[in-house]
């Protein structure tokens, strides 16, 4: 397990469109993932500490964030040849243990993520009503155990961003396993 951090965010920076399967047998683009207020873009896996430790929090930041018009929609983007644990099969079955509400899609090609220059697991973009970006951090204090009462930075920052379309300013990088590419 190799520790990456994200890049500081982008503010402005548009987000890119994309074209990719659920584990619901639905497929998902921003139009259909983005909610009046916003959206929220994450890179995770099934396989990564750090998504594991967290993963009970991003569910419940993102059914919260969804009642104040924030949609979410999470990207897998690793090479399930290299990670079973990542296969498409255990996708759907980490969505349904845990209560997924947003969508859980499989980015095959990896496009989106290099599209996106997506860095880690987990990575999160946040952007506005007008998909601008304006949240790349981490989601709170956890590293690969969680914090108890940790401040909660992502969802904080949503609110933010649903309430006025701006993010904070100050932001910290998010960190976690970096993205499998296939060779």
């Amino acid at each position: 397990m190799v520790a990456t951090e994200t890049k500081v965010c982008d503010f402005g920076w548009k987000a890119v469109d994309f074209d990719l399967p659920g584990v619901d047998g639905k497929r998902y683009s921003l139009a259909s993932a983005r909610g009046p207020n916003g959206l929220l873009v994450m890179f995770i896996c099934n396989h990564c500490p750090y998504v594991k430790a967290v993963l009970e929090r991003i569910v419940r930041d993102c059914a919260e964030l969804a009642t104040h018009g924030i949609g979410s929609i999470a990207i897998m983007s690793n090479d399930p040849a290299a990670y079973a644990e990542d296969s498409f099969d255990n996708m759907q079955r980490v969505a349904r243990a845990k209560k997924f509400s947003f969508p859980y899609v499989f980015d095959e090609t990896q496009a989106v993520a290099k599209a996106y220059d997506a860095q880690c697991t987990p990575d999160f973009f946040g952007f506005n009503a007008n998909l601008e970006l304006q949240y790349r951090g981490r989601l709170d204090a956890s590293r690969t155990s969680a914090v108890p009462n940790a401040r909660r930075d992502l969802f904080e920052a949503m609110l933010q961003v649903a309430r006025t379309g701006q993010g904070p300013k100050d932001q910290i990088a998010s960190i976690g396993c970096s993205i499998k590419w296939k060779s």
